[in-house]
């Protein structure tokens, strides 16, 4: 039997909220879809933006324990679609063992990638210019978010998603991601590349973000030297913010076709 139960994962400077075309649109074809923010974002982005005391209570552990406990408590495995941070954490829920499928869109590269494009440099340096940072919940400004997320918008759109999504990430988190793959054994963001149990993997990339380019997910594929399927798509024009961009439904039910064709 197919899944019938999406679990969407959503990244760094955004809450659930980002995922809100998305939810519409596959409960309208009949799918459960759940969309869990992180412990502590049961709150609306203009709480968090208001008090930022769940961000910086945020780890890596925490946010998977959350998705896990989420999602084993499903009746059956559901299609698991993650953006940027929420890729690599689909990366890691997959490895756990859960999902029927899993979808990592403009993903965070899981433990191992080292590939560093100068846009992802420029784009992360409001975070990484400061070790300080690693204790502080960093928000973006609007040029900052533009850059990042929305450089193929126009400058009207790109503000309406700034004000209705952005909100500061967890500079300790985004610290520790970089600092992985230079410290000894396994990290936050760690993987079995080698899992031949794992269900499917479907890495998509927006040609023109700047946060997570292409090679980014190119290498994060590179490394799985597992039996089990996994896969890249690029799509031409689409920036970070990819599930809000013009011609998203497209991507959508693409993603979906995918995940169920190759369900476990």
């Amino acid at each position: 039997m197919a899944p019938d139960t999406i679990v969407l994962v959503h990244g760094f400077w955004v809450t659930p909220r980002s995922w809100e075309n998305w939810i519409t649109h596959y409960e309208s074809k009949g799918l459960r879809v759940i969309a869990p923010g992180y412990p502590g974002f049961e709150v609306e982005v203009e709480s968090l933006n208001a008090d930022d005391t769940p961000i910086l209570d945020l780890t890596v552990p925490k946010i998977i324990a959350h998705y896990e406990e989420v999602i084993r408590g499903l009746d059956a495995p559901p299609i698991i679609i993650g953006h940027s941070a929420g890729g690599a954490f689909t990366q890691i829920l997959l490895d756990h063992g859960l999902g029927a499928a899993g979808v990592a869109m403009n993903s965070a590269p899981t433990e191992g990638v080292r590939v560093v494009p100068l846009s992802q440099v420029k784009s992360t340096f409001p975070v990484l210019k400061s070790p300080a940072n690693r204790h502080k919940a960093v928000p973006l400004t609007f040029e900052q978010w533009q850059y990042a997320f929305t450089n193929t918008f126009t400058e009207e759109d790109g503000r309406a998603l700034y004000e209705r999504y952005a909100i500061p990430a967890n500079g300790g988190i985004l610290w520790g991601s970089v600092l992985a793959n230079f410290q000894p054994g396994h990290q936050d963001t760690w993987v079995d590349y080698h899992n031949d149990a794992r269900a499917p993997l479907l890495f998509v990339s927006g040609s023109e973000d700047h946060i997570m380019p292409p090679a980014v997910q190119e290498s994060n594929l590179r490394h799985y030297k597992s039996a089990t399927v996994t896969e890249r798509r690029e799509y031409q024009g689409y920036a970070h913010l990819l599930p809000a961009q013009k011609g998203w439904e497209q991507i959508a039910d693409e993603v979906l076709d995918w995940a169920l064709r190759h369900a476990r």
